[in-house]
């Protein structure tokens, strides 16, 4: 039998971008061939849901605080999904026509499905219901006799989508694209007033939930993985079991040129149990208010994934103080979301922000982990703290715009921003336990990610994920020697060059 534990670290290994070679991946890509952005499910029943969008007076700085819950309805469901899974814009060039969603995604090819539970919602069938996209309406997979209330949000993973591009590292991008998504889906429910949680359920049990475990209707088309199912109630009841079943599952590629079997591999042996609640989830914030004037829906609704940055602005301090302060416990909807104790820390490569030094900075997002930290990284480091508030760290002060672009596998973007974060994350000991941490890992970083892309948006400033990064040379930069701790995603901020050539187009007509 083989070992989850020593599958999952394997898979960690052998996907690791190095400075003499990238991860296996496709010899060529067969742009003709690309994966629909877009999985429909035939023969089902499908429901328009409304497109307006509610709570549109709430100011960027109002929105984590307390308002009452919004009744569930079709109407504020479909407010909720055009603001954590809905598409935002279309952009064009020429010819091609490619959709933004309201969470970003690894070369825009979005592998989450998000899937809505209704029972009992006045106006809405019951049922589990696959949530369309394109035309911002639901497909009805399954049904039962429902009379007890309850809103429930299902999410998977088709690997294919990212492995048609990125091969065997694929797998880590469905999991970061994750943990924006979950992001996006606690700020938009902060709006109306709800509070989500995480269900303590496996993979598998997710997988049966939401009716992928069902061989037969998977037949000839890609396969998705259960990731999380999340109960927009204060409670945490479990989903309710289905009688009924229909409809028949688009295929994406209709002929595939290569297989990554290294994917369903670590898929398999890193389904386990979420990560048990932390009180640190709750937690008071480090008070850094943002002065934003933009509304919450506004930001949500703009926000885009830089191409890239200019490459001389400088980021004002009280900016930057606010992208920090929303990463720690308590600084942002999102970790309440979040149920785990923080396990990805940020080190900052900052180039250009107001008043501070160019140089190496560490982010610590608990105290315990500042410790652990600094005892594993160079003694060289002088750990000087650098915020009055914060636990901002200056570990070594110097010019880093060269260092972060080759980090980042050579791209500009990293070194034309005015701060580029390494997510670090605590790394062999929560996977030894538990081998679906390294998924959790992912997430954490995904949803770090998508709250500085959000705040960087609504202070006028524009930030984009890098998935691309150079492992094991980010180690030996910050002097990590072994599997303790290992970088997972890397995220920059600055100013962006918008491209003239492409057109914008509205969400939906």
């Amino acid at each position: 039998m083989t070992d989850p534990v020593a599958s999952t670290l394997a898979y960690h290994a052998r996907t690791k971008h190095q400075l003499d070679r990238y991860a296996a991946g496709p010899g060529t890509l067969d742009w003709d061939a690309q994966p629909d952005a877009f999985r429909h499910w035939r023969d089902t029943h499908v429901t328009p849901l409304p497109r307006e969008v509610m709570a549109r007076h709430v100011l960027w700085p109002q929105l984590d605080q307390a308002r009452p819950a919004h009744a569930f309805t079709p109407e504020t469901l479909g407010s909720l999904l055009r603001l954590c899974a809905g598409i935002t814009a279309w952009k064009q060039y020429g010819p091609s026509r490619w959709s933004l969603r309201a969470h970003p995604s690894s070369g825009n090819l979005h592998p989450t499905e998000t899937w809505l539970i209704a029972a009992a919602v006045p106006g809405l069938e019951n049922g589990l219901h696959h949530y369309q996209p394109r035309d911002h309406s639901l497909e009805r997979r399954a049904w039962n006799d429902l009379t007890e209330p309850g809103v429930w949000l299902g999410y998977s993973s088709i690997p294919w989508r990212e492995a048609w591009k990125y091969g065997e590292r694929a797998f880590r991008y469905c999991q970061l694209d994750l943990g924006h998504v979950l992001a996006a889906l606690a700020y938009a429910a902060a709006l109306h007033g709800w509070h989500p949680r995480l269900l303590p359920l496996a993979p598998n049990q997710v997988a049966a939930g939401l009716g992928l475990d069902r061989a037969g209707d998977f037949a000839d088309v890609e396969a998705e993985e259960g990731e999380v199912i999340v109960n927009l109630q204060a409670d945490a009841a479990p989903p309710p079991n289905w009688n009924h079943w229909a409809g028949q599952p688009s295929r994406l590629d209709p002929k595939p040129m290569y297989a990554w079997p290294v994917i369903g591999e670590v898929a398999e042996a890193s389904r386990g149990p979420l990560p048990e609640t932390s009180p640190m989830a709750n937690s008071a914030a480090k008070h850094v208010a943002s002065s934003s004037t933009r509304h919450a829906t506004e930001t949500i609704l703009l926000r885009r994934s830089a191409q890239a940055f200019d490459g001389k602005s400088v980021m004002p301090l009280e900016v930057f103080r606010r992208l920090l302060a929303a990463l720690l416990p308590g600084g942002s909807p999102v970790w309440r979301l979040w149920p785990g104790v923080p396990r990805v820390h940020p080190v900052l490569m900052v180039h250009r922000v107001e008043g501070l030094k160019p140089g190496l900075y560490a982010l610590p997002r608990a105290e315990i982990a500042g410790a652990a930290l600094k005892q594993a990284m160079p003694e060289m480091f002088a750990w000087t703290p650098s915020d009055p508030e914060l636990p901002l760290h200056l570990l070594l002060a110097a010019k880093a715009e060269n260092t972060a672009r080759t980090l980042s596998c050579h791209q500009d973007i990293a070194s034309h921003s005015a701060v580029t974060f390494l997510f670090i994350a605590e790394f062999a000991a929560p996977i030894q336990a538990n081998p679906a941490a390294w998924r959790h890992l992912h997430w954490e970083a995904g949803m770090l990610g998508h709250c500085l892309g959000l705040e960087a948006e609504a202070a006028g400033w524009r930030g984009t994920g890098i998935g691309c990064f150079f492992d094991d040379a980010v180690h030996e930069v910050l002097g990590l020697g072994d599997t303790q701790y290992q970088v997972v995603y890397h995220f920059a901020v600055g100013i962006p060059i918008d491209d003239p050539r492409l057109t914008t187009l509205p969400a939906y007509s």
